[in-house]
């Protein structure tokens, strides 16, 4: 079938599919494909059957406490007949019910059809690492991990979401729960959907602020901090279950030296992979070495070009499962450890939304501060003041600031403004719909997240609107479908749920206490890192973008961009051409024409 090929590229060792006839007068189709990395043999094909019920699962993730409960269930009464995580899990729903899921530790994406009771069961794992997405119409239910596989079905239209679009101008990615494409949602992080005959509800089971203490709770917060260095030490340890060798990406910052630097503590002598550029201007590749030779890492560089970069691009582009301004480095990095034999890799994704590493956790708790003070302000002195500063040849963050004091993106919160790409009025003018009625449906969403981090400190506050806004919606969703597309998978041990829920016991304050970044992760890891690596400047792995789009890729992003295909793209032509004088006068950064630019090729391939 059309809709599990294309999913091949992630699960490209095995494939298998089930139809179960339902004696109420429906059937359930259940296809996967698999990458193999616990029990690599055929007893770990999916679909499976439960062995001592009618029940069958297909699931993507993996559980990394699968042994612990196999022990247990073992002792409960229950057999196996394989060594796969799988099977454990549905054992665990045999004995436990849907209670099972506060037991298990990993990332993961699984359909469950309970043939007793005539229910299905989709959840996705607590911090959102693997995707889940439905789709559901009047005689159908749909759900898959990528959104192009509900296009391949041929039942799904093929048209935008226009809340789903103004969210990507809004912020470079789609907001959850809504997807690019109108009708297929996303199941949130943390919840269980159950589907009986043509209803569907949807629960909560985990969040990370079920344990978190708030700005006035007077209880002291010792606990978490005393047990922080042992939480971490399991929780990375945990990441290494696989029955294929387990890889760290290594990028020479913080966040991936610390992974490192904890196995090493541990007596794991990991192997570790890094991209390095030929042109002396990108590579950092010193950083990464001066860790693989403190730790004695079995390392590797994989070597690129800037052509090479630019000849994948096309490639990246197409894998991109949603449009995205982010993902491409992931794409890069995934595709060379893949070729070299790579199938399981270490991310230090997490880090700085759980230690504080973004300078949003210093900014964003002023600019709260500096909104209270101008909601004293009369709103008409407001959009006066903002008028007289609404003038030609502002930079992006001065356009920002313009409409934060007239208050539009303050009246929801600072930390939005921060994440916004286009601000309020960019985004109506590029927005061919009715972009009011959008503006109030994001608005809306972004209330969620706002109002359950509301009693926070200021720290952990910005903490958790990074973990479910930013990092939902950008980084672990790229991550995944940028690996993915090689089958590669990736895992991030910072997103332990046990970590996780010890990062939001421990007061904003103590994150950003000390002389180094992210002290506090950097005190409990057990060693030292090198001081190059603690001291050098935070920086992302970069592309020189801002100078291709004015050389290498003018004329195609040019020509993208000047096309008026509006009711396919959804974008006026004549604000697009405005944002890219723009950035070609230097008004305004290259990630804006990029985004737009990006947009179209998705629904040009897509839609």
């Amino acid at each position: 079938m059309r809709a599990q090929r294309s999913l091949a590229h992630r699960g490209p060792d095995d494939r298998g599919d089930v139809v179960i006839d339902s004696d109420r007068g429906y059937s359930i189709g259940l296809a996967h494909t698999r990458l193999s990395i616990i029990d690599l043999s055929s007893a770990g094909h999916q679909p499976m059957q439960d062995p001592a019920t009618p029940n069958w699962i297909v699931f993507n993730g993996e559980i990394y406490n699968y042994r612990e409960l196999r022990q247990q269930l073992e002792a409960a009464g229950a057999e196996f007949v394989s060594q796969s995580d799988t099977e454990v899990m549905l054992a665990a729903y045999r004995i436990w019910g849907e209670g099972f899921l506060d037991r298990m530790r990993g990332m993961f994406a699984f359909a469950l059809w309970d043939a007793s009771r005539h229910r299905l069961l989709l959840a996705r794992d607590p911090m959102g690492i693997k995707p889940l997405y439905y789709y559901q119409s009047e005689n159908v239910f749909l759900f898959a991990s990528e959104i192009r596989t509900f296009l391949q079905s041929g039942l799904v239209p093929r048209k935008l979401d226009s809340n789903g679009l103004l969210s990507y101008l809004a912020f470079g990615s789609v907001y959850e729960p809504w997807t690019i494409v109108d009708g297929i949602h996303a199941i949130a992080p943390g919840h269980l959907v159950t589907v009986e005959g043509v209803a569907s509800k949807s629960r909560e089971y985990w969040n990370p602020l079920n344990s978190a203490r708030s700005s006035n709770d007077p209880n002291d917060h010792g606990s978490a901090l005393k047990s922080l260095s042992e939480t971490l030490r399991r929780a990375v340890v945990s990441h290494l279950v696989s029955d294929v060798p387990v890889g760290i990406f290594l990028s020479g910052g913080i966040d991936s030296s610390s992974l490192v630097a904890i196995l090493s503590h541990e007596g794991v002598q990991p192997s570790t992979f890094s991209l390095v550029f030929r042109e002396k201007e990108f590579d950092e590749g010193e950083f990464s070495r001066a860790v693989a030779r403190r730790f004695g890492t079995n390392h590797q560089e994989i070597a690129v070009s800037e052509q090479d970069v630019l000849t994948a691009l096309p490639y990246a582009l197409r894998a991109m499962d949603q449009p995205t301004i982010d993902g491409i480095n992931t794409y890069l990095v995934s595709a060379k450890a893949r070729a070299a034999g790579v199938k399981v890799a270490l991310s230090g994704l997490g880090a700085d939304e759980m230690f504080a590493g973004y300078s949003n956790f210093r900014r964003v708790p002023k600019m709260e501060k500096l909104s209270a003070g101008l909601a004293r302000v009369p709103a008409a002195a407001r959009r006066v003041a903002a008028s007289v500063g609404a003038i030609a040849g502002l930079s992006d963050r001065s356009r920002k600031l313009v409409e934060f004091a007239a208050g539009e993106e303050s009246a929801i919160h600072p930390y939005f403004l921060a994440r916004a790409l286009f601000s309020p009025s960019e985004r109506r003018a590029l927005f061919a719909g009715d972009a009011d009625a959008s503006e109030r449906a994001l608005n809306d969403v972004l209330q969620e997240p706002l109002s359950r981090a509301k009693k926070l400190d200021p720290v952990n506050r910005v903490s958790y609107l990074e973990a479910r806004c930013y990092m939902t919606n950008t980084l672990l969703r790229d991550s995944d479908f940028m690996s993915m597309a090689h089958g590669l998978e990736l895992r991030v041990p910072f997103l332990d749920r046990d970590l996780v829920e010890a990062s939001f016991q421990i007061e904003g304050q103590r994150k950003l206490a000390g002389d180094r970044p992210k002290s506090l992760l950097l005190d409990n890891l057990g060693v030292d890192l090198p001081d190059e690596i603690v001291k050098r400047p935070k920086r992302g792995f970069t592309l020189p973008f801002e100078r291709w789009l004015k050389s290498e890729m003018k004329t195609m992003v040019e020509t993208a961009l000047a096309k008026g295909d509006t009711d396919r793209y959804s974008v006026e032509p004549e604000a697009a051409c405005v944002v890219w004088k723009r950035f070609l006068s230097g008004e305004t950064s290259w990630s804006r024409p990029w985004s737009l630019f990006v947009l179209h090729r998705w629904c040009e391939q897509n839609l």
